[in-house]
């Protein structure tokens, strides 16, 4: 957990250090987040609930959209997931405790808007898009990553199963099914998939901006 990286500093007044034996781990990542943070390449988005999310996405286009156009191509989008699928909407929240006295209780909730549609066609028409798709039942995971990249028209989805995601991932386009996987060396050396992930979105983000000239 990140917070086993800090220890309380004794003394009068309290401080806090960082453990010498996390910051191997722990140095390279604050530089990056401060040197992403000095050239303007990090926005992060604050919420804690789904409608203050919701609420925000105007203002994220608003700024954002600007740039992602003048990008082009250049752009990669890595959706690593949604912040939900289903809610309950702010108006149909009820008001006061809900009273167990009055019986068994019956909740219908709202599918959560999807990002992914506006952000291929309007927000960024010509960036190089990424989703996700998480499955349990592997008989419906490829052909449900073929529905997504038909009905959004994106580049590439990265398809996993729930009990190997951390280990395994196939990554679907409408030409291609790519299988990623970590040995057992890999494993045991401490290697994450999402290094494998990544590398190789790498390499065809870069043969999508070349077919684009």
């Amino acid at each position: 957990a990140l917070l086993d990286a800090f220890r309380l500093a004794p003394g009068a007044d309290p401080a806090v250090a960082a453990d010498s034996a996390a910051l191997p781990a722990l140095l390279p990542a604050l530089r990056e987040y401060h040197r992403a943070n000095e050239q303007g390449r990090l926005l992060a988005i604050e919420f804690t609930e789904l409608p203050r999310w919701l609420w925000s996405i105007p203002g994220q286009r608003q700024r954002a959209s600007t740039a992602l156009f003048l990008a082009g191509s250049s752009v990669m989008f890595y959706l690593a997931a949604a912040v939900s699928d289903f809610y309950i909407p702010t108006s149909e929240l009820p008001e006061h405790k809900i009273q167990s006295s009055e019986g068994p209780l019956q909740i219908t909730l709202k599918m959560v808007p999807k990002m992914l549609s506006p952000l291929v066609k309007e927000w960024a028409p010509e960036a190089f898009v990424i989703s996700f798709k998480l499955e349990t039942d592997p008989l419906i995971l490829i052909d449900k990553s073929r529905k997504a990249l038909e009905r959004y028209h994106h580049q590439a989805v990265v398809a996993n199963m729930l009990e190997s995601r951390r280990t395994a991932v196939i990554i679907v386009t409408k030409e291609s099914q790519t299988p990623l996987s970590l040995s057992e060396e890999e494993i045991a050396q401490g290697m994450e998939i999402e290094e494998k992930i990544v590398s190789y979105l790498q390499g065809q983000h870069t043969l999508f901006i070349e077919k684009k000239f």
